[in-house]
């Protein structure tokens, strides 16, 4: 599966790149014919608390499953939007079958 990590209006270092392609792997060992995935970071308020957003657009044959979630943290954003995207894997899984 090809993985891209988009960064808006900042660059990510090689370190939460690391974490976001061992966290979409996840994925990949889930659905085996997910074509792309795109990684989508951005900071809402820099001022603010829980301000740094992550959304997650996994391509399927037929269907594009997505999820966004906000923390404090990428690393946290992106585990939740890993772990809401499981039972969109697993719908998936049962319609297409």
């Amino acid at each position: 599966m090809n993985t891209t990590i988009n960064a808006v209006k900042f660059k990510t270092d090689s370190k939460l790149d690391q974490f976001i392609n061992e966290k979409v792997a996840k994925l990949d060992r889930l659905i085996d014919n997910a074509t792309k995935c795109e990684v989508t970071l951005k900071i809402d308020k820099p001022e603010s608390d829980n301000n740094k957003i992550a959304e997650i657009s996994l391509n399927l044959p037929g269907q594009t499953l997505f999820n966004s979630k906000q923390a404090n943290t990428f690393e946290e954003a992106v585990a939740g939007c890993i772990d809401s995207l499981k039972p969109q894997i697993d719908k998936y899984k049962e319609r297409y079958k």
